[in-house]
Parts: C-alpha cells; sequence; structure tokens
C-alpha cells in the first residue's frame, strides 16, 4: 500500500485532545488533485461539521493549479468528505452526545487518492496546553541531558 504524507494540521495536538480518528476520502474538482500532489494544500484553520447527513470540511485551502486554466476551483471551498452512512451517524453520536469536534489531522495520498485523517476531539482549556508544554520542554531536557546522568 503506497501512503505519501501530503500535509499535517500543527494545531490538531496542541488544540485539542484527540480521542480517535478516522480516515476519510475527499471530494475534489478540476486541476485540485494536481496541486495537492505538489504539496500545496494547508490544514492548519480547517475544520469538519456534518449538515444534512453529509460531512463538509472548511477552511481548507488548495492553492490554485500553476499550470491551470480558467477552470480552477476557489481555494477556500467548501469540500465534501466521503464516508459510509454509519461511520457518520457515529461521528454524529459523539459530537451531540460527549461534545466533541472533528479536527482534519492531516492530509495523504494513499494508492493516488487524496485521504484526510479526521480526528475526533474535544478542545483543550489553557491550563492543559500550558501543562502539555511543561511535559514536553522536561522530556527535551531529559533527552538532550541524558549522557551527563548516565
Amino acid at each position: 500500500m503506497n501512503t505519501k504524507m501530503i500535509a499535517k494540521n500543527p494545531n490538531a495536538y496542541h488544540n485539542y485532545d484527540i480521542k480517535d480518528s478516522i480516515e476519510c476520502g475527499i471530494e475534489l474538482n478540476g486541476t485540485e488533485i494536481k496541486s495537492v500532489r505538489n504539496g500545496k494544500i494547508n490544514l492548519k484553520d480547517s475544520y469538519a461539521i456534518i449538515k444534512k447527513g453529509e460531512v463538509l470540511i472548511y477552511g481548507l485551502h488548495i492553492s490554485p493549479y500553476e499550470f491551470g486554466n480558467i477552470n480552477n476551483k476557489d481555494p477556500l471551498r467548501t469540500r465534501k468528505l466521503l464516508l459510509h452512512k454509519s461511520e457518520i451517524n457515529k461521528l454524529v453520536g459523539a459530537i451531540q452526545q460527549q461534545g466533541f469536534s472533528l479536527v482534519p489531522i492531516s492530509a495523504y495520498l494513499k494508492n493516488n487518492r487524496l485521504k484526510i485523517s479526521l480526528g475526533i476531539g474535544k478542545g483543550k482549556k489553557l491550563y492543559d496546553k500550558r501543562e502539555d508544554l511543561k511535559k514536553k520542554d522536561a522530556e527535551m531536557y531529559i533527552q538532550k541531558h541524558r549522557d551527563k546522568y548516565l
């Protein structure tokens, strides 16, 4: 199975406590896949919602293809994520009952098809973010000075 990482969301694990993730396809038009293969995709401010039984992704930026024509689409347009009905129902239950959010974690090519890893997570409070940064700094310090203590 060929997988190639295209983009990651740098804010996903910092702003959200991700409990679960799900792989989904995405509906693209025109020359968008050519831009994606060139790495012209940005997940930073993107999020997903469920509307009328469909999962839609907002804020996903795919730059227009350089050698494209008048048929290039709007880079920030709303795109539909491709999931089975049972998967959508599972997401609806998680969002409504436990108050989770849908956050795109990464975009990658799998067998020449663009896939989005969609995380199901809860927003972190400011003190949680600070605590995570403290843990990360402590681990980096230990790794850096490990030879002194051994």
